[in-house]
């Protein structure tokens, strides 16, 4: 059979084959072959397996020998907020010296500097800044991120930001998966309005975003300082009658019920859950919604809770990691960091880790039957490292491991590590 890439000799080649997420005490499974070999064609996986049985079967065009490396699937970001204008490292200098985050925003930073800046932007100018931000997370492994809107809040910018994550994604290897989220804060100019905002984005955001047919999902941030559990189920409930996936910010500094009406509205994946109550836990892994945990918010804002993630495995859930990469409070787009924190900080196995983001993280946007993991069928999306033992990702923290990044079948990422 002639191919158009061979990868072989793989010290570990992870494929974290599996039929579905990994769920509860069953997640870890990383199905490894040692000296493996993957074999692509028109970007797609099509021979997985020893070096001498894949070498045996194909003939390939070009042929990359991971000389004892380890190779696995391409890492899934599924939450980012991407697409951003502007810095916040002076609200960064206020927090060392002890302002908390809602110290901030209640002074009238936080979210609506960026908003401020990403206003005042044109769409060249939002593509230009992000275009490297890209690039780093290729850098560091990552092949499909999701990436949400939110930083407009109003009609016209927020669809200007669908625009450029399309234009984005079209001239880039980086794969995007794009989410609204008009609901992340209540702009200045609806101060002490928050139901009329609601208004806004349930009759006019959502209609004109789903005609324009540029967002997958529908996330809210419903949490103390952010939206109620009620403008919260408005939005969700306007969203999931204009076919669009639901998301939720959930838990990341109060429980107001998100995780458990997360459930109820089968969204696909709930994000943060630092204090998320057990009951919920129980409630959220029955619905099947995935817990989408973010090690580097907690970490970027100097907190000592992290999301309990042992405890979600008990109680049976899908877990997923990602970077939550934004200006304000993880500027960070490396998964192998987020699972050196997931690790340390949560309590997640290197295994676990890593299938937190490859395959759980691909379901968590809703293409866990094309990416995720290495097998016949799927895109050729890998990663190989400069090292022979997977578990060096959480353990060498601070710096990047990954040598080569495979997108589609076409090498994007070579260097020297």
């Amino acid at each position: 059979m002639q191919v158009d890439l061979l990868v072989q000799n793989a010290s570990q080649l992870l494929t974290v084959a599996a039929q579905g997420p990994q769920a509860g005490a069953r997640m870890g499974e990383l199905s490894m072959v040692p000296d493996g070999a993957v074999a692509i064609s028109r970007g797609r996986i099509v021979k997985v397996g020893p070096t001498r049985e894949v070498r045996r079967d194909v003939r390939a065009r070009r042929v990359l020998n991971a000389s004892g490396r380890v190779v696995l699937p391409g890492f899934v970001d599924p939450h980012t907020h991407l697409i951003f204008a502007g810095s916040r490292v002076g609200e960064f200098e206020m927090r060392v010296s002890g302002a908390s985050y809602l110290d901030i925003m209640a002074a009238g930073g936080g979210i609506m500097n960026t908003v401020r800046a990403v206003r005042e932007a044109s769409e060249d100018q939002l593509l230009s800044q992000s275009r490297p931000r890209s690039d780093d997370m290729l850098s560091h492994g990552t092949t499909t991120a999701e990436v949400k809107t939110g930083y407009g809040l109003s009609t016209q910018d927020e669809l200007k930001c669908l625009e450029v994550i399309r234009c984005l994604d079209a001239t880039h290897p980086l794969d995007l998966v794009p989410t609204f989220l008009g609901a992340h804060a209540v702009p200045e100019e609806y101060a002490g309005r928050g139901d009329a905002y609601v208004d806004l984005i349930t009759s006019e955001m959502l209609p004109l975003v789903a005609q324009s047919g540029q967002a997958l999902f529908c996330d809210v941030f419903c949490d103390q300082g952010a939206f109620t559990l009620e403008q919260s189920r408005r939005v969700l409930l306007a969203a999931r009658a204009h076919g669009l996936g639901l998301k939720i910010h959930a838990d990341e500094f109060a429980s107001l019920g998100a995780a458990r009406m997360a459930a109820e509205l089968g969204a696909v994946s709930a994000d943060h859950l630092v204090r998320t109550p057990r009951d919920e836990m129980h409630a959220l892994a029955e619905g099947g919604t995935i817990a989408v945990l973010l090690p580097g918010t907690p970490f970027g804002l100097a907190e000592q809770h992290f999301a309990a993630a042992q405890e979600w495995l008990a109680a049976g859930a899908v877990v997923a990691l990602a970077t939550d990469l934004n200006p304000g409070t993880c500027y960070c787009g490396s998964m192998p960091f987020m699972m050196a924190l997931a690790c340390r900080y949560m309590g997640l196995t290197p295994a676990q880790a890593v299938v937190a983001g490859t395959l759980n993280a691909a379901y968590a946007v809703g293409r866990g039957e094309r990416i995720g993991s290495i097998e016949p069928g799927k895109d050729g999306d890998l990663v190989m490292l400069a090292t022979d033992d997977y578990r060096d990702l959480a353990y060498r923290f601070g710096t990047n491991l990954v040598s080569t990044v495979v997108k589609a079948g076409k090498v994007v990422v070579e260097r020297d590590a």
